[in-house]
């Protein structure tokens, strides 16, 4: 597949997805406040170089599905942090290949470069799915605390009014 199916697919699968673009990068906002993304989208070695996206036609897709997924896919992260680098024992420039991310893999966040259509239909579509609905829950429960907080608030000036 290539990065415009890709981000065709993705905002136009999941509810009120919006695809920021800066740098040449895409990132996929559910969140009205745009602070982080579920997935995104990295053509260039801008950030980090452990993919060699310098490569012609290279991109990377990158999706932060749960802890309990991440781990089902590559095991439990190392107990002891050995370094700042990516986990090792991966070829991060691999194409086609599900890996942790290179530089947020210790984060739970899984990459894939240039995923063929027949692994983007079978292994990359859940893992999206998982990450846009763990990122509206998360900004669910944000508006829902905000919103709590607000009527506390209101309650207590109601108090201090009577």
């Amino acid at each position: 597949m290539n990065e415009t199916e890709i981000i065709e697919y993705i905002t136009g699968a999941f509810e009120n997805v919006e695809a920021i673009s800066a740098n040449g990068d895409t990132f996929f906002m559910n969140d009205p406040k745009k602070m982080f993304p579920f997935a995104t989208l990295v053509t260039s070695d801008f950030n980090d170089t452990f993919s060699d996206l310098n490569r012609p036609g290279v991109f990377r897709l990158n999706i932060g599905p749960g802890k309990a997924t991440f781990v089902s896919l590559f095991g439990p992260l190392p107990a002891k942090k050995a370094e700042d680098g990516p986990l090792p024992g991966y070829n991060y420039a691999a194409l086609d290949t599900l890996l942790p991310h290179p530089v947020y893999g210790r984060m739970y966040w899984v990459s894939i470069l240039n995923p063929s259509r027949e692994t983007f239909e079978n292994r990359v579509k859940p893992l999206l799915a998982e990450a846009y609905a763990l990122s509206a829950n998360r900004y669910a429960n944000q508006t829902a605390n905000a919103e709590g907080n607000s009527r506390r608030q209101q309650a207590k000036d109601d108090l201090a009014d009577a």
